[in-house]
This record gives C-alpha cells, sequence and structure tokens, in this order.
C-alpha cells in the first residue's frame, strides 16, 4: 500500500465521532479516510482504496453497519479487508463468526483498546 493511501476507512454516521477518531488515530501515526454511512464506504472502496482497516458502525442512516458489512462480503475484491465494528446499542445475538468479524467495540469506545486492535493490522 502506498504511504500516501489512508490505512483506516473510519465509517460513522456522527461527525464528531468521525473527528475524534480520526484525530486519536492520526495523533498515533496512522492515515485515515472517514464516510458517512455503508454506502459513501461501498463507493470509496469500489474506486480502488485498500484500507488495512475498516472501523464501522453499525446504526447509520442510508446504510448500516450490517447492510455493509453484508455487501462487502459479497464483493471478492473487498471481501478480506479487516473491519472492527462500533457499537453504541446492545445487537442481542448478532453473530459476529457469521459476519467474519471476531470483535466489536462498545461506545463510548476506550482509546487504548482501540489503539491495540488497530495496532494489530500495521505490523
Amino acid at each position: 500500500m502506498p504511504d500516501h493511501e489512508p490505512s483506516i476507512l473510519i465509517v460513522d454516521d456522527d461527525a464528531d465521532i468521525r473527528e475524534a477518531l480520526g484525530d486519536v488515530l492520526t495523533d498515533h501515526g496512522y492515515q485515515i479516510a472517514a464516510v458517512r454511512n455503508g454506502r459513501e464506504a461501498l463507493t470509496y472502496l469500489r474506486k480502488g482504496a485498500r484500507p488495512r482497516l475498516i472501523l464501522l458502525d453499525v446504526m447509520m442512516p442510508v446504510m448500516d453497519g450490517l447492510t455493509f458489512r453484508r455487501e462487502q462480503m459479497q464483493d471478492p475484491e473487498l471481501a478480506q479487508l479487516p473491519v472492527l465494528l462500533i457499537s453504541a446499542g446492545h445487537e442481542a445475538g448478532l453473530d459476529l463468526q457469521a459476519l467474519g468479524l471476531t470483535q466489536m467495540m462498545r461506545k463510548p469506545i476506550d482509546l487504548n483498546q482501540l489503539l491495540d486492535a488497530v495496532s494489530r493490522h500495521h505490523r
């Protein structure tokens, strides 16, 4: 991946959260891109961007995170991009394994936990 290409894609409808996560990650040396919903994320990725990690909110207008993930998994070009699900809600019974996910973080986000998760995708 070229050094100038963002390595983390933040997908969240809340501008304050996008900005705060972007600031923290940028301060730790990561290059980020941010979009407002799953539809914008798919458009961004289908233009050729290949971040090392997608930070994906669950509840968003236009296209929510779970719908995005299902569409992402059906696209052979995008299916293997790792996703860290972030949610303020309580998705009872959500099958992370069926979505190809190993971890979900709850809002408010513990920044140390977030940085640890992000660093695992940048080795």
